[in-house]
């Protein structure tokens, strides 16, 4: 019985390491249609192998010697395919001229209508035989991938093309492989950084910060502006590695039409992708840009093309006359243009906009509502009720002891009220992550597993309250030393959750501030506290006296002396609780603004 669960592992085994380590045996049938290998990286620009033919025409039935050459490669991927219409399945067979560096490969339903290699061994050239079929249309184009490493690849570099014989020259096709397009389209140079001149009057614009200049080393910028049938777009920011934006129909990745700028040893390649759920984005081979330019200087990288409106022709691409929401991205990218992914949240616009409808000028965020109200009321609930709770049931017992509300204590019912709310912000907080994320994140290090941590001492705290002894009670001393501590606890780790919290992509306050200011309210409440505690110490020193026989005469009650300091402790209360509410004032604004 334990046989298939074995079976099951080992297949699943396979079929992870496949997609992880690429094709090294040359089983590359996933990529039959595209003819992009399964690394994740993105395609190199200019060529350096080239396809060769001992022949121009050919009749069905007849064979053409195809030649692969160029610098040492690892892996290569040929097919034919009909060249007025190379989204088309591969045409006719291949026969092999050295079965010990290439293999025949089936891709749809024509067999052997591919060729690859079948070890990572390196090679200079290799030679295959193209048989034309009895229904071969009138032009066919060699296509081939190759890939030097890994992570340095190349796809369908263009081939000759050959005809049968008596037919005119082809068309030159609609569209094409991104390497075609990259070098059949001039690539030009901008000169000088955008301008939002514009924006809100004659295109469509995003800015972060708001309202900021493009030229600025802190601004991400990105407009369209619609040209008859076509939308010109600009897109620029502080990155040296790359910077993408996406059309979506929801605010999480997955499906979405998206357009990469990446640098790549100093040049800029533009080109379209697909991000399929939360993956590396597909990158189109068919390039569907038009009057492409870039620009790397100061830091800052720009660049700038144009598309259709529609572009039925060309699958993924979605209409630009349609509401959606806009994502905007950076992060790093390796010297051979392999991009990683962005280390913070992508920017993400607040609501769905037509870039191609009236033109505004808008802002995103970083960070969805969701997050931000989870961030918002945790600063609530641990920066201000907790922390004045705390102080009024520690400080405030004598000085509030004769004054009532409903029947109690006054600062039983102030320290009590306190409390119940950070219960009750805490629990609605915590749910809002799980909300969002529709389950447990695993991206956000220790932070979630300590705010369950905190939120299991915060809801135990009312619970053993509610069993609390009575004040003469012999297990009363035990109880006080069990809610003192579990609620110090209870904070300590809130304070360390917050810390960490910080800064995780989802709520990414600004660095270091957001780090400096925690450590300020740490420090407002702990010298607060000690203030507070040296004034109770002084008050107790003058209502003891000693006398002659060295016994301690008590002049005055304990709870009379502290009655002494009220006017003291309130003004201190005030300008601590005043204190408090200016570091939630400036979080509730880093969390805005983000």
């Amino acid at each position: 019985m334990e046989l298939p669960g074995f079976a099951v592992a080992v297949w699943m085994f396979v079929c992870l390491y496949a997609s992880v380590v690429g094709y090294p045996n040359g089983k590359v049938r996933e990529a039959c249609t595209s003819m992009v290998p399964c690394h994740g990286g993105s395609p190199q620009l200019s060529p350096q192998h080239t396809i060769t033919v001992n022949g121009t025409e050919f009749k069905p039935g007849d064979n053409i010697e195809v030649h692969l050459s160029g610098p040492d490669f690892e892996g290569f991927f040929i097919q034919a395919r009909d060249a007025e219409h190379l989204d088309s399945p591969a045409v006719g067979s291949f026969v092999l001229a050295d079965r010990r560096r290439s293999q025949l490969l089936t891709c749809g339903r024509t067999k052997n209508s591919a060729v690859s290699h079948t070890s990572k061994a390196k090679k200079k050239d290799i030679k295959v035989y193209w048989i034309a079929p009895e229904d071969a249309p009138k032009h066919v184009q060699f296509l081939a991938t190759v890939v030097k490493k890994y992570r340095i690849f190349w796809v369908k570099i263009p081939g000759p093309i050959v005809s049968q014989p008596d037919v005119l020259s082809p068309t030159p096709p609609l569209h094409a492989t991104s390497e075609a397009m990259s070098t059949s389209h001039p690539v030009s140079y901008i000169s000088k950084p955008f301008s939002a001149s514009g924006c809100g009057i004659t295109k469509f614009c995003i800015r972060n910060p708001t309202n900021c200049d493009p030229g600025s080393a802190s601004c991400f910028f990105l407009s369209f502006q619609q040209e008859g049938s076509s939308v010109f777009i600009e897109m620029s920011g502080p990155s040296e590695g790359y910077l993408a934006f996406a059309f979506s129909q929801d605010q999480w990745m997955g499906g979405d039409d998206a357009y990469l700028c990446v640098n790549v040893d100093h040049h800029i390649h533009v080109s379209p992708a697909r991000l399929k759920e939360r993956s590396h984005p597909l990158l189109d081979s068919e390039n569907a840009l038009e009057d492409v330019s870039w620009r790397l200087a100061d830091g800052l990288l720009q660049c700038s093309f144009r598309r259709g409106i529609r572009l039925p022709a060309y699958k993924g691409r979605f209409n630009l006359d349609t509401s959606y929401y806009i994502f905007l991205a950076d992060g790093e990218a390796s010297e051979g243009g392999l991009i990683y992914k962005h280390h913070r949240q992508p920017l993400i616009t607040n609501g769905l906009y037509n870039v191609t409808g009236l033109p505004q000028d808008i802002g995103g965020s970083r960070a969805p509502r969701l997050i931000k109200a989870h961030g918002a009321l945790m600063f609530v609930a641990w920066i201000t009720t907790v922390s004045i709770g705390v102080i009024v049931a520690r400080f405030f017992k004598p000085v509030w002891s004769h004054s009532f509300l409903f029947g109690r204590e006054l600062w039983f019912q102030v320290h009590r009220m306190l409390m119940l709310t950070t219960v009750m912000l805490s629990s609605i907080s915590f749910v809002l992550p799980f909300v969002y994320r529709g389950g447990w994140s695993q991206q956000a290090g220790f932070h979630p597993y300590l705010g369950c941590a905190v939120m299991a001492l915060t809801i135990f705290q009312p619970l053993m309250a509610g069993f609390r002894p009575s004040r003469h009670a012999p297990r009363r001393q035990m109880f006080n030393w069990f809610h003192w501590s579990t609620g110090t606890t209870a904070r300590i780790l809130a304070v360390v959750t917050m810390f960490l919290g910080m800064d995780l992509p989802a709520l990414d306050l600004p660095d270091p501030w957001d780090t400096y200011a925690m450590i300020g309210f740490v420090a407002w409440h702990v010298g607060t506290d000690v203030l507070l505690e040296i004034h109770s110490y002084c008050l107790v020193c003058k209502a003891v006296e000693v006398i002659e026989d060295d016994r301690v005469q008590i002049l005055q009650s304990l709870t009379s002396a502290e009655a002494e300091g009220r006017l003291f402790k309130q003004i201190v209360l005030t300008i601590y609780v005043c204190g408090n509410i200016v570091f939630l004032v400036a979080f509730l604004i880093a969390i805005n603004q983000v």
